[in-house]
């Protein structure tokens, strides 16, 4: 499991669209070089060019979502060849990780909120435990609210 080091300011602005990013101080006008995190179109932008860089691997042997990236191989042997395929990619595009959330050569781990196994994916204990530790809802928008917590199990 990888997490991409700050991608949005990973992502370098042509000169033309640097200028739409400008703000002013008492005396310097600044405008960003890279995508900032908040623009509108950041999160599509950055999904996008992910989606290119790992277009041969997403649903083979890579799953990714936005700084996300999950690493999936049936044999240890195979994950060697896999996250190799993966930096090779990383390199090539100058994406950098954030090394101290990247976990290597493990079996499973949560991933978007989810465990993630050989056997495939599970609810997180912890939200099963939360819920289980709920109050009993007394109103119908309390049992409304329940039925979309475990909803979001399914």
């Amino acid at each position: 499991m990888l997490d991409v080091y700050q991608g949005y300011n990973q992502i370098k602005l042509v000169r033309e669209d640097q200028e739409k990013t400008s703000f002013i101080t008492e005396r310097v006008l600044y405008c960003y070089n890279v995508m900032p995190f908040g623009l509108k179109n950041a999160g599509a932008t950055y999904q996008r060019l992910v989606n290119k860089i790992f277009s041969k691997q997403i649903g083979r042997n890579m799953e990714v979502y936005v700084y996300d990236v999950l690493v999936k191989s049936k044999k240890r042997q195979q994950h060697m060849e896999d996250l190799g395929e993966c930096f090779t990619q990383l390199k090539k595009y100058g994406v950098k990780l954030n090394p101290q959330k990247c976990t290597f050569g493990v079996e499973g781990g949560k991933f978007l909120g989810y465990l993630v196994t050989q056997r495939g994916i599970e609810a997180n204990p912890d939200k099963i435990t939360a819920i289980q530790q709920m109050k009993e809802p007394r109103t119908i928008k309390e049992v409304q609210q329940l039925a979309g917590k475990i909803t979001a199990l399914n």
